[in-house]
């Protein structure tokens, strides 16, 4: 399914009716449903494998929505979404009465955003209200970047899908805590740090660990099947040599700095050198090294500065303990 106009109003007609609709955003696409009805969230848990626990994120069609959505909003935040919205940073506030607790994952604290995507911003405003939509993927797993990855990830559990081409940024959304005194990162992504920094002239916390639950805290989490191995990049070609030899089939992330480098291993692919680019296509790797049947992936940490924050934390929770049966 495209994501021309027609297409558009039969997803919005589906949202209304408690159906699950799939749409693009810039971060990566999102499984959606009415926000304010408490049956049609219950859906998104149910197909995506996820706790009921796990607070969603709230996307509305403007800023000027805010209010209805959010309680005793702070000036900060409200420069913020001046700022950013349309855009990949989601703002923790105090929820409206309009917002039911399962949305929340029962807690008093709503995630909302404005995603910059022409079909996601044409689905909101057809369709009028608040969508709950966290990534469409099975929870854990690897988040989607295009409509294909999406049918991929969930098959009949969505019958409506939006294609509206790749992701432009490739990764979840920025999430800032702006229900406390002092503002904190608790999510870095596709807006930085430091960019947020600069419009707010003063500097933000970004805590390890947080009372505040929000999406994307699960110690494993945007996980390929591959069991992801972080190691310093000098020891990136020792550690593919070893698991070759344990009888791995072994693909590589290897950095720009070390694209000349000899590696042994199945599958290679050297990140580019922009972090955007590698921010957009980082998604797109881990789910390549599952199709080529790799079943450990070794790789590195970039550097923390700007989008390399968002970048090592998503590998990190890649690389992260999973769960066992």
């Amino acid at each position: 399914m495209t994501g021309g106009r027609a297409e558009i109003a039969a997803a919005a007609d589906v949202l209304r009716a408690g159906g699950l609709v799939a749409f693009p955003t810039e971060t990566v696409y999102g499984l959606g449903a009415n926000a304010e009805d408490p049956a049609a969230v219950g859906r998104i848990y149910a197909a995506k494998g996820r706790p009921t626990s796990h607070p969603l994120i709230v996307h509305l069609a403007s800023a000027e929505q805010l209010d209805d959505w959010a309680d005793d909003v702070p000036a900060a935040a409200r420069v913020l979404a001046e700022r950013f919205w349309p855009g990949p940073l989601t703002l923790v506030l105090r929820r409206s009465r309009r917002i039911p607790l399962e949305t929340t994952g029962g807690l008093e604290t709503v995630a909302l955003r404005v995603p910059d995507h022409p079909v996601a911003l044409e689905l909101l405003s057809a369709f009028g209200g608040g969508v709950a939509a966290p990534s469409a993927n099975r929870f854990g797993s690897v988040s989607p970047t295009t409509a294909d990855d999406v049918r991929a990830e969930l098959g009949d559990a969505v019958a409506v899908v939006l294609d509206g081409g790749s992701s432009a940024v490739g990764i979840e959304s920025t999430i800032v805590d702006a229900t406390g005194p002092q503002l904190s990162v608790l999510r870095p992504g596709g807006v930085t740090r430091e960019e947020l920094e600069a419009v707010l002239g003063q500097p933000l916390d970004a805590p390890e660990t947080s009372p505040v639950r929000v999406p994307g805290q699960h110690p494993s989490h945007y996980a390929p099947n591959a069991r992801v191995l972080l190691v310093d990049p000098d020891k990136i070609a020792l550690e593919a040599d070893h698991a070759r030899e344990l009888g791995h089939r072994v693909g590589v992330l290897l950095p720009p700095t070390l694209a000349r480098t000899s590696i042994t291993a199945d599958f290679v692919r050297t990140v580019p050198e922009s972090l955007a680019a590698y921010a957009h296509d980082l998604y797109g790797y881990l789910r390549e090294f599952d199709r080529q049947h790799c079943d450990v992936v070794i790789a590195s940490l970039p550097a923390t500065e700007g989008l390399g924050a968002a970048i090592a934390n998503r590998l990190g929770r890649a690389g992260g303990p999973r769960p066992t049966a």
